[in-house]
């Protein structure tokens, strides 16, 4: 084994993967960098801020701010430069309990998708705001095609 690609701690060998971050990986085609599909990342969410206006009987817009935490130590070199930022669009199913008059438990589980980076050393994101929106109608329009199917699906099961 190549010494620059093991690590030993407390008579482990552990794989440096700080390398493999800024390599090029392909998934369905295309080219990307960064994390491996299907590893994971754990953060922590310092208290932050949630605020919401009701628009209509069913219908909030909000706002949310708050920082986050790595639960671990990214590896040593690994990731994109400090100032680096992106812009990911959310679609979740967030349930909540109310538990008394002021309290609440919340919880939401979702899918976050990029659609552009900007990098530290540059003020031009990845994509122009249109190529942005394009992109966005593209995972809308998926979405509906997935819950119609999974509709049909189920109601060939009843």
């Amino acid at each position: 084994m190549r010494q620059e690609s093991i690590q030993k701690k407390n008579n482990v060998i552990k794989k440096d993967i700080s390398k493999s971050y800024s390599q090029f990986k392909e998934f369905e085609g295309k080219k990307y960098m960064g994390m491996k599909v299907g590893r994971t990342h754990k953060w922590y969410y310092d208290k932050g801020e949630w605020k919401e206006k009701k628009l209509t009987p069913d219908k909030w817009q909000f706002s949310y701010s708050v920082s986050k935490r790595r639960a671990g130590n990214a590896p040593e070199g690994s990731g994109v430069p400090v100032g680096t930022e992106y812009h990911w669009y959310i679609l979740a199913n967030q349930n909540v309990k109310k538990l008394d008059a002021n309290n609440y438990t919340t919880s939401m589980i979702g899918l976050k998708y990029k659609l552009a980076h900007k990098r530290a050393e540059t003020d031009n994101w990845s994509s122009s705001d249109k190529a942005q929106r394009k992109r966005l109608i593209e995972i809308l329009q998926e979405l509906i095609k997935n819950i119609e199917s999974e509709m049909v699906a189920t109601s060939k099961i009843k």
